[in-house]
């Protein structure tokens, strides 16, 4: 009877992992949504509304951190946070994280190829809105990548 069970709980799990490899990515609750453009992280993974974003991938030095959104649509973005950016002194490893307040916009979506059907951000603007790093613009315009 024991056995019985062991094997019908075995098969039932095994039918659920087939059922959920059946389902098209676009239909999986993972999948990005149709209505809205996303924005891609370091990682390829896309994001509607993330509370953080790493902005430079290769050494973690600046990153975007408490981003609240006041628009998110299929066009552009909108949102507050900081940037935190390391001052790299005396070097990058022993270096201070400083944050600045910046309005963040996202927009000009286009075709993602990891995915074409989805819409992606591809600029990122940040418009210091005080205080800001030294040598930096007030302005700063990055393309975002694939």
């Amino acid at each position: 009877m024991q056995r019985d069970k062991f094997r019908s709980a075995v098969m039932l799990c095994a039918a659920a992992a087939l059922a959920a490899a059946a389902v098209p990515t676009s239909a999986s609750a993972k999948s990005p949504s149709h209505t809205r453009a996303v924005v891609v992280d370091c990682f390829s993974n896309a994001q509607v509304r993330p509370g953080e974003f790493l902005i430079a991938c290769g050494d973690g030095n600046n990153r975007l951190i408490a981003l609240h959104w006041s628009t998110w649509g299929r066009t552009s973005a909108v949102g507050h946070g900081l940037d935190a950016v390391n001052d790299c002194q005396p070097y990058c490893a022993a270096g201070t994280f400083h944050s600045y307040p910046v309005t963040v916009t996202l927009d000009r979506p286009e075709s993602w190829q990891r995915h074409p059907e989805v819409q992606r951000f591809n600029r990122l603007q940040l418009v210091y809105t005080g205080a800001k790093p030294a040598q930096t613009q007030q302005v700063v315009t990055y393309k975002l990548w694939d």
